[in-house]
């Protein structure tokens, strides 16, 4: 009766899901008809076509991979350097206070302005890794808020079972800290993946970073070949959920092996 349950409701969360892209198309269609200009506007079915063309391009999957592995060296100093932010942060208010100005000014910060101070900063020869810093210093306030906020809203009786025996200590910080934490910062992970797509391909498409998504859009657009802008756009959404996906397989995993080590014991 309960899989029946959690079955029907996965079921309508799936049918709800459809629903949303199919009201996304017809938007898409309906801007098409009004605007009456195919260059700008192309209908859905050059969309697709352009998307499905694509696909059959070994060059996409290159321009895909360059993208990726930006985003994933700039998210794996995000996660660094928020994830030690946020530690400080969430044991010492002082620490807080203080770096807040600094958290809301990134986050504030428009995208155009943070790329020029960047590359005013870095040689030209640095300009194509341009992204990548852009991407982490935006992600970085995005989790360590996250991680501050996990640490403040530890039970501090959980805490204190601990600190009897022992001080605040990096033993302490990495094995009671972050496991009681671990579902805010799988959450500011996710969060960090759709925003930092957006950011790196954003400014890739600023400084031509070749080979990129950005790149190929900034040509795409330079030629009015509007259907490809719109072809990469939902590229990007399907990579964004891919990859989103990656957390909750792991902790899938992660479960299933443990209970298997649990039954074999």
């Amino acid at each position: 009766m309960k899989n029946s349950i959690i079955a029907h409701s996965k079921i309508k969360k799936i049918a709800y899901f459809i629903i949303g892209v199919i009201l996304i198309i017809l938007l898409v269609q309906f801007l098409s008809v009004l605007k009456n200009d195919k260059i700008i506007f192309p209908n859905v079915i050059e969309i697709f076509k352009a998307f499905f063309s694509l696909l059959g391009k070994k060059e996409t999957y290159s321009l895909i991979s360059s993208t990726l592995l930006r985003l994933l060296i700039a998210l794996s100093i995000a996660l660094i350097i928020g994830i030690i932010i946020g530690i400080f942060e969430g044991i010492f208010e002082s620490v807080r206070l203080i770096l807040k100005p600094l958290m809301v000014l990134l986050r504030s910060l428009p995208m155009i302005v943070l790329v020029v101070i960047i590359m005013v900063l870095v040689t030209s020869n640095e300009w194509k890794n341009v992204p990548i810093y852009g991407t982490s210093i935006i992600l970085i306030p995005i989790i360590s808020e996250a991680v501050a906020e996990g640490i403040v809203r530890i039970d501090k009786s959980l805490l204190d079972v601990y600190k009897i025996n022992s001080n605040l200590t990096p033993f302490v910080i990495f094995k009671v800290h972050i496991p009681l934490i671990i579902g805010y910062i799988k959450q500011a992970f996710i969060n960090a993946i759709g925003m930092g797509i957006k950011v790196i391909v954003t400014t890739e498409y600023i400084v031509s970073a070749t080979p990129s998504l950005g790149k190929a859009i900034y040509n795409s657009q330079y030629l009015f070949e509007y259907e490809y802008i719109y072809a990469y756009a939902i590229l990007m959404v399907i990579l964004v959920l891919l990859v989103e996906g990656i957390p909750i397989l792991i902790s899938k995993l992660y479960t299933y092996f443990k209970f298997q080590k649990q039954q074999a014991n």
